[in-house]
């Protein structure tokens, strides 16, 4: 017989339910004891380690799960969500209605015949075809595009005269008229004049009631930021402080340069009239194979157009329309509408009011001499015709709008309508012999 400390030291009784018990006889010193046995009922390997009590128990560690593999794209692409989109038209009822599809999810799709919508051609009806011709630098239709949403960006309103009952449309033109000859006697671009045009005009659309001591410390400014933005070497701040004659001075501009910026957003390259009017020139002057940033068209006829557009700017009728529009139609007066909608797409409905509006101007800058190309210290021959000139414009405005007013009342007359001769009055009749 065996002790009993021995025998709860190396007895043990291995399944329950087992046929026989396997004793295991180990001394003292070993420190763990294996047995197997084999006597389950579904005959099954059973291995047990035993191990000593004054042992430190091992950690137990569980087997490492496998990383899984990618499944393929086919097992996770999601179910494709139906969804369902009806038609909204955009414009008014009484022209064109493109239409653009919106998302209705709160509406269930219901499945119709696809047969049926063979009848139907989509186009994109918002952008007009580019007139630019083909670029090697870019893409000549992303250039249209962008110049487009400008269009739409960039909003002009003769309005804001409303918020500033203390101002007049012609000290509008009085201050346009200073920036046209400062911007000469700083041999500026054309396109620094009319941006800083632009900003002054936007700029006031967000302000309200300034007063007119005020109209040249803004349109300075207005030119220093315009300066900044499209000139190489811009003259220095001091020189348009310089140019106000001790109405501003330095620290008054760099303080309303900021208050323009903020006001605008700092929303600063527009596509103005005259840019537009050089894109058409060019496009219609483009020549085969020839670069489309070298301009081909003619410097003489050029600042003529230039002309007409300087004087129409001043009138704050002007913003009734679009830059493009208000270079087409200026261009359409000095060549043929077949050359305008080639260059511009545009339609004649949408030119025609344009085009007569600016008839009195044309008509004014008719009786005068045609402008001659300047030369300019530091500016090459081929860019003559891209610096800003100033002629005196404010008479020719004058006279511009007496052409208007005449032309309007010749067309609300009886006479000019019907063509019938009133009598003449009683004192004016020859007395009778």
């Amino acid at each position: 017989m065996r002790s009993g400390g021995d025998q709860e030291d190396a007895d043990i009784r291995i399944g329950a339910g087992a046929t026989a018990d396997a004793f295991i006889h180990s001394s003292r010193r070993s420190v763990a004891i294996h047995t197997v046995d084999t006597m389950s009922r579904r005959s099954e390997r059973i291995t047990l380690q035993a191990r000593d009590s004054n042992a430190p128990e091992s950690t137990v560690r569980l087997p490492l799960k496998k990383r899984k593999s990618e499944p393929s794209k086919k097992k996770l692409q999601p179910v494709i969500k139906k969804q369902s989109y009806e038609i909204q038209t955009c414009w008014s009822e009484d022209g064109a209605s493109p239409c653009v599809l919106i998302e209705t999810p709160h509406k269930e799709l219901e499945l119709s015949d696809q047969s049926s919508f063979k009848q139907y051609s989509f186009k994109n009806l918002f952008i007009k075809a580019s007139p630019i011709p083909h670029l090697s630098w870019a893409s000549s239709d992303d250039v249209w595009i962008k110049m487009l949403n400008k269009e739409l960006k960039y909003v002009h309103d003769k309005s804001y005269l409303q918020r500033h009952p203390k101002l007049q449309p012609k000290m509008r033109a009085i201050l346009l008229d200073w920036l046209l000859e400062v911007s000469e006697v700083y041999s500026l671009h054309r396109q620094t004049a009319y941006l800083a045009q632009d900003y002054f005009d936007r700029f006031m659309l967000t302000q309200q009631n300034v007063n007119k001591d005020y109209l040249q410390l803004i349109g300075i400014t207005a030119l220093f930021i315009a300066s900044k933005i499209e000139e190489i070497y811009p003259p220095k701040i001091y020189e348009f402080a310089y140019v106000t004659d001790g109405a501003c001075d330095i620290w008054d501009i760099q303080r309303t340069e900021l208050h323009i910026l903020k006001a605008l957003d700092w929303n600063l390259c527009p596509e103005t009239p005259i840019s537009w009017l050089k894109l058409y020139a060019q496009v219609d002057a483009q020549k085969e194979g020839e670069n489309f940033l070298v301009p081909q068209f003619s410097q003489q006829t050029y600042i003529q157009i230039t002309q007409l557009l300087d004087l129409c700017m001043m009138d704050i009728n002007s913003l009734d329309y679009s830059y493009s529009v208000l270079g087409a139609a200026a261009f359409c007066h000095f060549s043929t509408f077949d050359v305008v909608h080639k260059v511009s797409g545009l339609t004649w409905e949408s030119v025609a009011p344009c085009v007569q509006w600016m008839s009195p101007f044309m008509d004014t800058l008719r009786s005068e001499a045609r402008p001659q190309l300047k030369n300019f210290p530091k500016v090459q021959a081929d860019d003559r015709h891209n610096i800003q000139t100033h002629v005196a414009y404010l008479d020719l405005l004058r006279k511009a709008q007496e052409c208007q007013v005449h032309s309007s009342n010749c067309q609300m007359s009886p006479v000019a309508a019907d063509a019938i001769l009133t009598p003449p009055n009683s004192t004016e009749k020859p007395a009778n012999p």
